[in-house]
């Protein structure tokens, strides 16, 4: 089973959309893992946003992502990490396919409302940076076999 991070930016957090958020990502058939709602501490953001450092637009990226709560989830599920980009859209919302989150609910490219891991490498250093083990439930989804089961 494939376990990819999804972030409520500040921006999602503020405009009350953690709620449609995370119900896309439900319909999907994905399954909620862990989530806490988090204040990003600079030394978080900029260890999350290292791959960025020396860019003309890291000091505001840190600046941004520390600017209000963040939702941080833990998702699970086959094929988690390209379902769930699937259903954010394009990091350029203008460029989101309708439908998608970020088609949706967003306009701009620096107010796009969610981060998704792009690989499961990605995925697991995500994932370890910003939750601990014991805070990734390990449960059942009662619906698997009607969403995932095979003739």
């Amino acid at each position: 089973m494939e376990q990819t991070l999804v972030l409520v930016k500040p921006d999602g957090v503020q405009r009350g959309l953690i709620g449609d958020i995370i119900q896309r990502l439900e319909r999907r058939g994905l399954k909620l893992a862990g989530a806490k709602l988090i204040q990003v501490s600079d030394k978080l953001a900029r260890s999350h946003y290292a791959i960025h450092e020396g860019k003309p637009f890291y000091e505001g990226l840190i600046k941004y992502i520390t600017s209000s709560p963040v939702m941080a989830m833990v998702w699970e599920g086959p094929s988690a990490i390209s379902a769930v980009r699937q259903t954010m859209g394009s990091t350029d919302p203008l460029k989101a396919a309708p439908g998608t989150i970020r088609h949706d609910f967003a306009l701009s490219i620096s107010r796009n409302l969610t981060h998704a891991s792009d690989s499961p490498e990605n995925a697991a250093s995500e994932i370890s940076l910003w939750f601990t083990p014991e805070e990734i439930v390990n449960w059942q989804l009662c619906t698997f076999e009607w969403l995932f089961g095979e003739n």
